[in-house]
């Protein structure tokens, strides 16, 4: 039962096609697909389903109310955007399956959000928090692999959890990537990362590994793959032990890696390309990254200002 007991079956019904419809047309990770359910549950919590026991019966007034509570409530322009893109997706698709007539988002201004830039690591804040990882601990290579895996690579934290070995290739120095959509991508890995990995090595072979969990790379104690959630409190914690001040989670490490990749020159396609992005204009907010990381030296260094 995706969605709680006594809701009405158009909408259970609804729901439940929709997510299939992402699995298996959009190829959409579980957590993506739980991103979905989530805001659609949040909606039907507003509405009074005896009155509307179908989601063809819904409105843009009740869009537009449901609008009004979440600020009400305290949520930010950009989490209130990001909602109601999740419902205009669960709408469309059911115009799309004859299901419902219009999409009642269609009228249904979105919330203006500003675009704040994402937090990035220096490069000396990078080496601080990866020189900072204790090696004496049994968990220590693993853990300094991670981190190396994260900023050499650009990875998600999902494209992490789920990497195996078949997917590196060290003599050819890459490695291949399955990405959001199923999309294959391949990813230089430099030598720091596979120094790292092979050090790491003698600790996962001394686990209790069963052959369902062989091939992935990264294990916990029990041999079995790590968590989302471990990886962040993995990262978390060695940034809190390095000293960074900074808001640090996995996707950091990802946003420091194309940062320094096109401060360095790198261009903004190969940048695309490496991350995943189906649309440039998604790699284009490290330019503007670059820009602010200019201004600030400027502003703090010329003399006149």
């Amino acid at each position: 039962m995706i969605l709680p007991h006594g809701t009405p079956a158009a909408w259970t019904e609804a729901v439940n096609h929709f997510l299939m419809y992402l699995r298996l047309e959009r190829g959409l990770s579980i957590n993506t697909q739980k991103a979905y359910v989530q805001d659609i549950k949040r909606f039907l919590k507003h509405l009074d389903l005896s009155s509307v026991p179908t989601p063809s019966e819904v409105k843009t007034s009740d869009l537009e109310t449901f609008l009004v509570s979440i600020t009400d409530i305290g949520l930010s322009a950009q989490t209130q955007a990001r909602i109601l893109s999740g419902l205009n997706a669960f709408f469309r698709f059911l115009v799309i399956d004859k299901r419902i007539e219009r999409n009642p988002c269609t009228p249904v201004s979105a919330p203006k959000t500003g675009k704040p830039l994402p937090v990035v690591l220096s490069l000396k804040e990078i080496e601080r928090i990866l020189h900072s990882v204790d090696l004496s601990v049994p968990e220590g290579h693993r853990n300094k692999a991670i981190l190396e895996v994260l900023y050499g690579c650009g990875l998600r934290v999902s494209e992490l959890t789920g990497l195996k070995y078949s997917q590196i290739f060290p003599d050819e120095g890459f490695v291949r990537i399955l990405g959001k959509g199923r999309k294959q991508r391949i990813i230089p890995i430099g030598s720091h990362a596979l120094k790292a990995l092979d050090q790491y090595v003698p600790w996962r072979n001394s686990l209790s590994v069963s052959s369902a969990h062989q091939d992935f790379v990264f294990l916990n104690r029990y041999g079995r793959p790590l968590t989302r959630n471990m990886i962040f409190l993995i990262v978390k914690e060695q940034a809190r032990v390095a000293g960074i001040k900074k808001t640090v989670s996995p996707h950091t490490f990802r946003h420091s890696f194309a940062t320094h990749l096109i401060e360095n020159g790198a261009d903004l396609r190969v940048v695309q390309e490496m991350l995943g992005h189906s649309s440039i204009l998604t790699t284009e907010i490290y330019t503007h990254l670059d820009a602010s990381f200019w201004q600030q030296t400027v502003l703090k260094h010329h003399p006149r200002l």
